[in-house]
């Protein structure tokens, strides 16, 4: 069984226009550029952007000012920090966890958007199919001898952009970073040859494996990006068996999911789940695909 151990970042981030009142939400997405004096320079998005041309400064809370640049692919800007902040420690004491704009409760422990495995920091939203696994639940698969181990892919943005083109073969994904290590590689490879299947926790998990194996089969180990889109007509190479949440419809998750377990049965699920008032979403019900 293979989890996506990726952390979230308290990447939502609040500030003032320099010289004015309005007020500007940048949403950090991942690091751009890695100087001598520190991650500086990160994707994010701004809003609203319009308030903020390129070139304009935001004043953040704790006075920290942010040089916001031209827009880029997908409506993204680029925001550099100063010369020698650590902006990791800055986010943690002064960010907000982006929690889903459907959460209305301001006092929600942000722990209860981890999984209780995470540990790998870099991602702007949980792999949230593993946000059903309790410690406890855990310890009972792995009593059941399965072998569990862990692989990372932060989540960012192409994760919960719709879908908004006419041709799906269209849509561009925007790039993902991961890692896999050495060792799981390893144990995954010993399984599939013996007979033994992959499950991956989460479309996640699903995405990190398919794109590091190659077309013989061969799990490729070590860090990777990948903006890879996968929707019927894919044959998967490496997982077997997947568990899910319930995704929203034109979402690159339900493509996904259409691939794996075939377009029409996964529609019928959806009925299901939409007759029986199933819960949709980071917190809602799962499904386990075979």
């Amino acid at each position: 069984m293979i989890l996506n151990d990726t952390r979230v970042i308290r990447a939502r981030l609040r500030g003032r226009k320099e010289g004015g009142e309005a007020l500007i939400e940048i949403f950090l997405l991942k690091p751009v550029s890695q100087p001598d004096s520190g991650e500086i320079a990160w994707e994010a998005l701004v809003r609203p952007g319009k308030r903020v041309k390129p070139g304009k400064r935001v004043i953040l809370n704790g006075n920290v000012p942010v040089t916001v640049m031209g827009e880029g692919r997908d409506g993204t800007r680029i925001c550099c920090f100063p010369d020698g902040l650590d902006v990791m420690s800055y986010i943690d004491k002064n960010g907000e966890i982006p929690l889903p704009p459907y959460i209305h409760n301001p006092f929600i422990d942000p722990e209860r958007y981890q999984t209780v495995y995470s540990r790998s920091t870099g991602s702007v939203a949980a792999p949230t199919a593993g946000l059903h696994f309790t410690r406890r639940l855990l310890s009972k698969i792995d009593g059941l001898g399965v072998l569990r181990k862990n692989i990372t892919l932060n989540v960012g943005l192409g994760t919960f952009r719709p879908v908004k083109v006419s041709d799906i073969r269209d849509h561009v994904m925007h790039r993902e970073e991961g890692f896999i290590p050495e060792e799981t590689a390893s144990e995954i490879m010993n399984k599939r040859n013996s007979g033994g299947r992959v499950v991956a926790v989460g479309t996640t998990a699903v995405r990190a494996l398919e794109s590091r194996t190659l077309e013989k089969g061969v799990l490729e180990a070590g860090p990777f990006s990948t903006d890879a889109f996968f929707y019927p007509g894919y044959s998967f190479r490496m997982v077997d068996v997947m568990i899910t949440n319930f995704h929203l419809p034109k979402s690159t998750l339900l493509m996904l999911v259409a691939a794996f377990a075939g377009l029409e049965l996964t529609m019928k699920a959806y009925r299901e789940a939409v007759a029986k008032k199933y819960r949709f979403y980071s917190f809602g019900d799962s499904m386990l695909i075979l």
